[in-house]
């Protein structure tokens, strides 16, 4: 989509970098990623080796302080930029598409509203029914994998 569209933010809660995988390159991770390692103390990232032997846990190079993947864990603050960011798109955009998720976890399940509550056409793509679904200007049932090729090759012929 995002080689169809003019500006296209792709922000998911996702935190495999499948999204990266799969060639997209404007994505906003609002539960972080498990790729990714920081400590603790000081956030600075960590790039040495996590595969420790004798299940040792590896230490910050800077201030000593343990490891961790750079994931958002319940209870967690989302990062602040990324949600604003998320935010401020859901209010400007036209179109927003919610996909494959339960809308039951906030912050993000909010967005899907905010989008409608300022103009854009919301559409949802899920296999099943969400609170969100009747609020929906179009839902789409099903999976994702199916339905998103057909819906790019449909847009992509017009």
């Amino acid at each position: 989509m995002e080689h169809i569209f003019d500006v296209f933010h792709l922000i998911t809660q996702n935190v495999d970098r499948l999204h990266h995988r799969a060639g997209s390159s404007n994505v906003f991770e609002l539960h972080g990623n498990i790729i990714e390692n920081r400590c603790f103390n000081c956030s600075s990232p960590f790039t040495g080796d996590t595969n420790l032997p004798n299940k040792q846990v590896p230490v910050c190079h800077e201030c000593g302080g343990k490891i961790r993947p750079c994931v958002v864990w319940f209870g967690e603050m989302l990062p602040a930029d990324i949600l604003q960011f998320a935010d401020q798109s859901a209010r400007t955009c036209d179109v927003f598409f919610s996909i494959g998720t339960s809308a039951e976890v906030y912050p993000a399940a909010a967005l899907p509203m905010t989008a409608k509550q300022h103009g854009a056409t919301v559409v949802e793509i899920n296999p099943h029914r969400t609170s969100f679904t009747p609020y929906a200007d179009l839902y789409l049932q099903g999976n994702s994998g199916v339905i998103l090729p057909m819906l790019i090759d449909s847009l992509t012929k017009r």
